[in-house]
């Protein structure tokens, strides 16, 4: 495989159909070849799928270097197998690997807790609208931040970096004119400012290397996931950080991302960080 390269999961289902279409796009915005996958018991089932999806991409891109595999086993171990080195790897919400019902995006689900590559999930309430805005999800992340930017920077929109205050049941925020006068609102008054101050130290650096990129830092109180969802309504794709701790692996990702990707209103993109404490994502 080329060096750039995005991966798709295929199966010939609607929602697969659409995450293809998806990565069509996103292979050649990145002047990426396109890698399709489909995981099956037997390779040979795999062949009427995998050229319908060929035809598809070469009939929209004839220029875009395409690579169809077939794999057999578990999809999530396909894409992840597939996806080591890729610039991105893309499915949707249902559909991969006969998963359904109860199941609904538990592919997507494990991709997230594993993948060591951006993960770009495609949710399939948001298909034609733009909103000319990359959502960032932000906690001082500065390997999600630094996808973010270049998202925006590849689709020529804006970015909206949006950060929780963790303290925010401390206490009420005091008025502009009145002074934090006891210990404890000078400490809350202290921790508030801080934590605002996060996305802007986040994203410093990044807006020198991104100069064209429009920017619009926010820090609100409610909790990081409600924020973010509310938030992903007048955005394009959200992006956020998923936490991994070395030696742990867990069968799903954190609360924010397992939200987003049951609920998000756009398409959601998961960018793996190690770290060596705190909380997963």
């Amino acid at each position: 495989m080329t060096a750039h390269h995005v991966v798709v999961g295929v199966d010939g289902s609607l929602v697969a159909t659409r995450a293809l279409d998806r990565a069509t796009a996103e292979a050649k915005r990145r002047g990426a070849a396109l890698h399709m996958v489909y995981a099956v018991p037997d390779r040979d089932e795999a062949g009427p799928v995998l050229a319908a999806a060929v035809s598809r991409v070469r009939d929209r891109r004839p220029d875009l270097p395409v690579m169809a595999s077939a794999f057999e086993g578990r999809a999530v171990d396909a894409l992840l197998r597939a996806g080591r080195g890729a610039d991105l790897t893309v499915v949707g919400t249902r559909g991969l690997g006969g998963i359904t019902g109860r199941l609904l995006g538990s592919v997507s689900l494990r991709l997230a807790a594993h993948t060591r590559s951006p993960l770009l999930v495609v949710r399939g309430d948001h298909l034609s609208r733009e909103c000319g805005k990359v959502l960032l999800g932000v906690e001082n992340d500065a390997d999600a931040a630094a996808y973010a930017f270049a998202e925006a920077e590849r689709r020529s929109v804006s970015l909206n970096v949006l950060h929780a205050r963790t303290n925010r049941h401390l206490t009420p925020e005091l008025p502009a004119l009145v002074s934090a006068t006891s210990p404890g609102q000078v400490e809350a008054v202290r921790l508030a400012r801080s934590e605002e101050a996060v996305p802007r130290f986040t994203v410093a650096e990044l807006r020198e290397r991104y100069p064209h990129v429009g920017v619009d830092t926010r820090t609100v109180r409610t909790g990081p996931a409600h924020a973010l969802l509310q938030a992903t309504r007048d955005a394009d794709v959200v992006v956020i950080a998923a936490h991994r701790r070395p030696g742990r692996l867990r069968p799903w990702p954190g609360s924010v991302t397992r939200t987003l990707l049951h609920h998000s209103h756009c398409p959601v993109v998961v960018v793996p960080v190690a770290v060596g404490d705190g909380p997963s994502s």
